[in-house]
């Protein structure tokens, strides 16, 4: 089991702390924060695109396939006039020596991150992968 303590250092400032690490977070202006870290809601979004991230490098790196300039993107998109999520965007984008004959298997990979597997099944989760331009 892992222990998260959440502490308040003011405004609307709310860090957790676990093991050795601080993740700070606060709000936007907007919501009378100081903008000095990530909403919590983009730290979520953002964890889930390091997830998906990790697996398609431990993919390539298993297969010794070459990363350079591989990038990956998140898009969230939201139900019409709400803040709930409707459809999420993982896009892998490799370089052209990157194997077609590997295409299907990285996105298969990626769908096993285990952040993506703790969302709600309603939340359509589209992953591909694109070819970076010379």
């Amino acid at each position: 089991m892992k222990n998260y303590e959440v502490i308040f250092p003011g405004n609307k400032k709310v860090d957790v702390k676990f093991e050795d690490y601080l993740v700070k977070t606060d709000q936007s202006k907007k919501n009378k924060g100081d903008e000095t870290a990530p909403e919590p809601f983009d730290i979520f979004l953002s964890s889930l695109a390091a997830c998906a991230g990790i697996y398609a490098k431990s993919f390539c790196d298993t297969r010794k396939l070459d990363t350079s300039g591989m990038k990956l993107f998140l898009e969230a998109h939201f139900k019409k006039n709400q803040k709930i999520i409707d459809r999420i965007n993982i896009i892998l984008h490799v370089n052209q020596h990157f194997p077609e004959k590997y295409i299907k298997a990285i996105i298969k990979s990626m769908a096993g991150c285990a952040v993506k597997n703790q969302l709600h099944p309603d939340i359509n989760i589209e992953t591909a992968v694109a070819y970076l331009a010379e």
